[in-house]
């Protein structure tokens, strides 16, 4: 035996060892596996053990009820006013006065602000008085006229001259028409002097102070007043949902729509559905529609993101158990009911619509019967289970 040889012997004999370690391990692992089978030959069902009774895995589970659930359609949504008005001058001059408070709720035709009258009074003044020249003007040349028809049927003047005479009775008659606009014209311009709330709502803040000069152009205006109450939300919803909503719209049903603040655990106000827009977004294949909420306590607010559930349908009757109940595989969804016997079966149902935390079964389930609701892990087909009572859940803070 060469030197080689002697080397590679130690190596062999570790691998040999190691080898019979292994199968040492297998064979006793084996055993195990064959102690903890039944006698003819089957593993155990979960919560059982060799040598005992079946061991009852605790769960939580409820009836499952039968009561009227709602069809409620969820879809994001902002606060948007029915009007907004940039109060915005409409003659030219000096602010006087802008009494109005920043944040005030004003009611339409309250006053806002007064823009310097005294030129517009003087051009009111100028136009009087052209007026009254016109006036005189006008006598004069219709008592000539009476002179002149009156010669003319004499037979001593002529026939030109009374024409003319006639002419201007009527050129004097246009000019008073014309004094009279310029007077009105002026009188309005005194009107606009004196700007009032067009809309009843609340007001922005101020963007012109008193004594600076405004015009009608100003881009900015003097104060914006959006309107509070009434407001209205517009959500979206998707446009499979739109069929069965304009149909109740159209027979003149009234659908109740709630906005819910954006972690949906306020409710904020209740309103009703108004209408719906007449195109459907390509991009998004959502439809956008608006409800009208009173917001007596102004608890909306414009531009304010909010969640809107519209209410659309209340099936009677329904089959309802919470949704954790309901568990889904390969094979569909299905519940854990729990038997007479504190047995576990295994049941596939048909899962409906959801309302909050509530999910109706459309079928496979009946009213009163026990499902599991937590403890469920590891459950099957007839397994012991141990009711245990349920725990409860903190209520949701309102602010």
């Amino acid at each position: 035996m060469n030197e080689s040889e002697n080397a590679a012997t130690p190596t062999k004999q570790k691998r040999i060892r190691t080898r019979g370690i292994i199968g040492a391990l297998v064979v006793l692992a084996a055993g195990a596996y064959l102690l903890r089978a039944k006698p003819n030959g089957e593993l155990p069902p979960n919560g059982e053990h060799a040598g005992g009774p079946p061991r009852s895995v605790p769960v939580v589970a409820v009836a499952a009820k039968a009561r009227d659930i709602a069809v409620v359609l969820e879809g994001l949504g902002s606060v948007t006013p029915l009007a907004t008005v940039t109060v915005r001058p409409r003659v030219d001059g000096e602010l006087m006065s802008a009494p109005f408070r920043e944040g005030q709720d004003v009611k339409a035709g309250d006053p806002l602000a007064e823009i310097d009258p005294r030129p517009f009074q003087v051009q009111r003044s100028q136009a009087e008085g052209q007026m009254a020249r016109d006036q005189a003007l006008l006598a004069n040349a219709r008592l000539d006229l009476e002179r002149y028809r009156l010669l003319y049927k004499q037979d001593s003047v002529a026939r030109q001259q009374l024409d003319s005479q006639e002419s201007l009775v009527r050129q004097y008659e246009a000019a008073l028409q014309l004094d009279q606009a310029q007077i009105d014209s002026a009188a309005l311009q005194l009107l606009y002097c004196h700007i009032t709330a067009p809309i009843s709502g609340r007001l922005g803040l101020r963007r012109v102070d008193a004594g600076n000069m405004v015009n009608s152009t100003d881009p900015g205006g003097l104060v914006t007043i959006t309107q509070m109450q009434p407001i209205s939300v517009v959500f979206t919803i998707a446009e499979d949902h739109l069929p069965p909503v304009l149909a109740r719209l159209a027979s003149g049903q009234s659908l109740q729509v709630e906005a819910w603040d954006r972690e949906q655990r306020e409710r904020l106000a209740t309103g009703t559905l108004v209408t719906a827009d007449n195109q459907i977004d390509p991009n998004t294949g959502t439809v956008k529609l608006k409800a009208e909420f009173p917001n007596n306590d102004t608890a909306l607010f414009p531009n304010q993101f909010v969640n809107a559930r519209l209410f659309q349908d209340v099936r009677a009757g329904s089959i309802v158990v919470p949704g954790a109940a309901v568990q889904r595989g390969s094979q569909g969804s299905f519940v854990y009911v729990v038997k007479t016997d504190q047995s576990i079966e295994v049941r596939p149902v048909r899962v409906g619509i959801s309302e909050r935390d509530d999910t109706a079964i459309e079928s496979g389930l009946a009213a009163g019967e026990l499902v599991v609701i937590d403890g469920g892990e590891g459950l099957r087909d007839g397994s012991n289970v141990e009711l245990q009572t349920p725990r409860e859940a903190p209520s949701p803070t309102h602010k």
